[in-house]
């Protein structure tokens, strides 16, 4: 058997957890969806806060009263500090995020990158061509949000044609415009913030990294700039700007 015949069973089973992690995701958030509106909930923030709550489970009977001892959700914070080796770990985490799947993403994003630069940084790594082919199905609830809002915060000049480039991969992924609609009060604000930036900033020449083929192409064209403004005013009417 040649050796490009041979199967890779780890990549398969790793592939397979991966779509089992993010079907179960669906149908859990999917359910909170469905309780929130037979509850008739009164604002959208309260329906929000129970699908980004679905992945809890509540606590048992001898957790609750008391009859026997809880064990803390994180062990870390018992301790009196962290130790050498896992600082490093979770450094060298941050460092590779590099993620395969939407699952990987989801694990990752929230368990490792707490901090908004953290996230900004990770986004540029990854840029636009990476985040579409991940989310190509669903970005997922709630995420869109964050990832605007990390966009918002840290965007530089310089990284204005990598943002743009995310943000018109984000705009190409599945149920998009539903996505978009459950954006909370706050979220929207970033995101109009964020557009606003953009549209602040002149159009300087950024740097390679984060940006795929066909951007580069589009950054080394004589009308490459006003390409880069098509670009945006597209965009104002994806994400519904005023």
């Amino acid at each position: 058997m040649e050796r490009k015949d041979i199967i890779d069973f780890k990549a398969l089973e790793k592939e397979l957890q991966a779509a089992l992690s993010a079907d179960e995701k669906y149908k859990r958030e999917n359910a909170a969806k469905l309780r929130a509106v037979e509850q008739k909930v009164a604002s959208y923030e309260e329906f929000r806060s129970i699908v980004l709550a679905s992945h809890l489970k509540p606590l048992e009977r001898e957790a609750r009263t008391g009859g026997r001892r809880a064990v803390a959700w994180n062990c870390h914070t018992t301790q009196t500090g962290t130790s050498q080796d896992e600082t490093t770990e979770i450094s060298q985490e941050k460092t590779l995020f590099q993620p395969e799947t939407s699952a990987e993403f989801y694990r990752d994003w929230r368990r490792h990158l707490r901090s908004g630069p953290e996230r900004y940084q990770a986004l540029l790594r990854l840029g636009g061509p990476k985040l579409g082919h991940l989310f190509r199905t669903d970005v997922g609830f709630g995420l869109l949000g964050e990832l605007l809002v990390a966009l918002a915060d840290h965007v530089r000049p310089a990284d204005r044609l990598v943002v743009l480039g995310i943000l018109h991969s984000l705009a190409s992924t599945g149920r998009f415009t539903l996505n978009l609609s459950l954006l909370s009060r706050a979220e929207r604000e970033s995101c109009r913030g964020l557009f606003q930036k953009l549209q602040a900033t002149s159009a300087p020449r950024p740097t390679k990294e984060g940006l795929s083929q066909k951007e580069r192409g589009l950054e080394e064209q004589p009308g490459g700039i006003q390409e880069e403004e098509r670009l945006l005013q597209e965009l104002l009417g994806l994400y519904k700007v005023d």
